[in-house]
């Protein structure tokens, strides 16, 4: 008779990270950025590294030159150990190896240890590609985010993700790996495109519409401020959409999605697609947004919210300025199947094999469901396509 043995371990490890909402980051006056970095040893120096965006040191040509005199400041206490880097920003920074690639090459260049900190400065797909890297040298350097943009800001920026893509499969390549602190600093989404300001609201939309119906609700109000580039009422829906994310990361038992569900994806599989599609002409949040619009006939469809309610919202958005229907939605292979819904079969692969898309039930709560009829999805995109082009014509 054959005899077998095992040991079972359990592991718990906590991780603790800070979320900090300021202006002028880089500026000698603003100890945020130091007070992260020296964590309280301020009898050494800590050595770091600098990447920045290409987008925002275009946008911002004195960055550079500020992130350099900023570590001069503390020259007992901070050592930047190379020269700050440009990478390229936007998906195409996650589009290939190139990025997290120069990452590791200048961390190993520099000699960084473990116990140095990589800084990452732009938008949330920089973010990804950078962080994707630092989770690799020597096991994980600590980053520090500094998000750029709206939707990194409010969501993507302040979670526990890094990835890159692979062959058009969105976040195909990928690791769990907190950053040791996010900073949004307000003063980089004055210079932000008004497409790239309103594209992140979609991630709030997101939120309210599956955890919070009163910030929905605030949305919805707003939708004509926010529109119009206040930022008053934008840097308030970062921070309630920063809260709402990070909660859920600390409070739903499954921070590194162990598990098939993805509660915070509502949109997802329809919006990934999307992207690949249109070879990312559409940004994340567009997709998102065209996404939900979606999901939320499907659910109202299905019953789980009152159909009244899902064009409410859609409306809501649009008035916000985000899309809420693309012309890709309507594109079919050669037997007529609408070729959006490979995304369904992509999105099963992504979260391990088994189907779980979350939508609202009611608005405001969620509701997973485990398969998508396509017949009603189908249906769905021809309502909507009816609807926005009703839309329109009293727009014109």
């Amino acid at each position: 008779m054959a005899h077998t043995s095992m040991i079972q371990t359990s592991i718990k490890v906590p991780f603790a990270y800070s979320i900090h909402f300021t202006r002028d980051v880089f500026s000698p006056e603003n100890p945020t950025l130091h007070d992260i970095l020296v964590d309280g040893e301020e009898d050494q120096r800590h050595r770091f590294l600098v990447f920045v965006d290409a987008g925002v040191a275009e946008a911002h040509p004195h960055i550079v030159d500020g992130i350099v005199r900023y570590a001069q400041d503390f020259p007992s206490e901070l050592e930047l150990a190379e020269s700050p880097l440009v990478v390229p920003g936007g998906e195409a920074a996650k589009n290939s190896f190139e990025t997290p690639l120069r990452v590791i090459r200048l961390a190993r260049q520099a000699h960084l240890c473990r116990h140095s900190h990589i800084v990452a400065v732009g938008g949330g797909a920089m973010i990804d590609a950078v962080g994707f890297a630092a989770s690799m040298i020597h096991r994980g350097v600590r980053v520090v985010r500094v998000p750029t943009t709206v939707l990194a800001q409010n969501d993507s920026g302040v979670g526990v993700k890094n990835s890159v893509n692979l062959r058009g499969v969105k976040n195909f390549l990928g690791t769990f790996a907190p950053p040791a602190a996010v900073v949004n600093d307000s003063s980089f989404l004055r210079t932000l495109s008004t497409r790239d300001w309103i594209a992140g609201i979609a991630e709030a939309y997101k939120v309210g519409s599956i955890k919070d119906r009163e910030f929905l609700d605030w949305l919805d109000t707003m939708a004509i401020r926010l529109r119009n580039r206040e930022l008053e009422p934008m840097t308030e829906l970062i921070h309630r959409c920063a809260h709402l994310h990070v909660q859920h990361i600390a409070t739903s038992g499954d921070p590194f999605e162990f598990g098939s569900a993805r509660p915070l994806d509502f949109g997802h599989w329809a919006a990934h697609k999307l992207e690949s599609l249109t070879l990312n002409e559409l940004r994340h949040g567009e997709a998102v947004a065209v996404g939900m619009a979606l999901d939320l006939l499907y659910a109202a469809k299905r019953g789980f919210i009152d159909c009244n309610e899902a064009y409410h919202t859609i409306r809501s958005m649009a008035r916000v300025g985000l899309p809420v229907w693309h012309e890709t939605l309507d594109m079919r292979d050669a037997a007529g199947r609408l070729l959006v819904l490979n995304g369904i079969e992509e999105f099963r692969e992504h979260l391990g094999g088994k189907l779980h898309v979350t939508l609202p039930c009611p608005l405001g709560s969620k509701r997973e469901v485990q398969t998508l009829n396509e017949q009603d999805l189908t249906e769905c995109v021809k309502e909507l396509r009816e609807w926005a082009a009703v839309s329109n014509q009293h727009a014109n």
